[in-house]
């Protein structure tokens, strides 16, 4: 089945995840821009990703990078302390860390243990250390991370969900209310990231003791849940998960720290699949593309409803206002 690729708020693409064949770049699955907005990656099925400079607002080709035996299905790029990095998986079981030493890029490191694809990578906050979340069609999901002394090491967490994880998503370092408790910003933020899986579910993980374990289990699409993101967080006063399915839903899910109970809540019934979801840099607005071939930018109203703020169509250069009809 075959997906538009999403463009982020610059206007290049950006990611689209797992077996995710753009229609207008048959072969490209995923592309994603640097922290800050100046280098662009690309995947395809041809097992290459392509780094460009787009500083100057044109694509001007830096480098190939070959190592993957399959087609390639996503990337992630690490926080600028780390250097010039980039973790990319595949339909080779593998993935690939790569970074930029002395102008030259090159293969820093290598995970191949999961049994089956790896649909994604996620990059957590800088301020966890260089740690990677990969989710997997063998249902499991590797989080890796560096020692710091050039050594990896990893925890797998085995049955993370039935038929394959399709993606993965971390939570942001700032703490929610964090930005009116000022006893809240001072807290050690738990390390927490989010999946999304074919049973159908989201899962919550949490570190606890050097462990990852299973801290929620949200339930709410009835078909393969194809994407997660977890919402930048300014120190607002609630955390913020959007999670979009074959089911053709975005489910907005929200938490405001008083309990464990996350507030479900339908952004929109789609015409088609719904491919990927991504937030803005502050969080507040929700690009959705999906099987009808629109992007969509989405915004919570004042009163509590999401409200569609504009689209574009395949085939169109530019986002704009939404028809006053649709």
């Amino acid at each position: 089945m075959k997906q538009p690729m999403l463009t982020n708020f610059d206007g290049f693409p950006i990611g689209v995840g797992m077996n995710h064949c753009p229609l207008r770049f048959m072969d490209q699955h995923d592309a994603q821009l640097d922290y800050y907005g100046t280098k662009l990656a690309t995947c395809s099925s041809d097992r290459s990703i392509k780094l460009f400079d787009v500083s100057s607002g044109q694509q001007t080709l830096i480098t190939h990078l070959w190592g993957h035996e399959g087609p390639v299905w996503q990337l992630a790029w690490a926080h600028p302390m780390f250097g010039n990095m980039l973790a990319s998986c595949g339909y080779d079981r593998k993935v690939i860390i790569w970074k930029e030493t002395n102008g030259t890029w090159a293969k820093l490191y290598e995970y191949a243990n999961h049994d089956s694809s790896v649909n994604s990578v996620s990059f957590s906050p800088h301020e966890y250390g260089l740690m990677l979340a990969c989710g997997s069609s063998d249902g499991s999901i590797s989080v890796i991370s560096s020692t710091g002394d050039g050594t990896w090491d990893f925890k797998k967490i085995s049955n993370a969900h039935t038929m394959g994880c399709n993606a993965v998503s971390w939570a942001p370092a700032t703490a929610p209310n964090a930005l009116f408790d000022q006893q809240s910003g001072q807290q050690q933020v738990v390390k927490r990231f989010v999946s999304g899986g074919c049973d159908f579910l989201v899962k919550i993980w949490v570190e606890d003791n050097g462990q990852w374990v299973e801290e929620q289990k949200l339930e709410g699409h009835s078909d393969w849940v194809r994407d997660v993101a977890w919402a930048p967080s300014i120190g607002l006063v609630k955390s913020v998960i959007a999670t979009c399915s074959q089911d053709c839903r975005v489910i907005i899910w929200s938490n405001d720290g008083t309990s464990s109970d996350w507030e479900r809540k339908t952004l929109n019934k789609f015409d088609d699949v719904v491919w990927h979801v991504s937030w803005s840099t502050t969080g507040n607005i929700l690009a959705v593309s999906g099987g009808d071939n629109k992007v969509t930018l989405w915004k919570e109203s004042l009163e509590g409803q999401w409200v569609c703020i504009s689209e574009v169509n395949k085939g169109q250069g530019q986002l704009g206002d939404r028809p006053s009809s649709g």
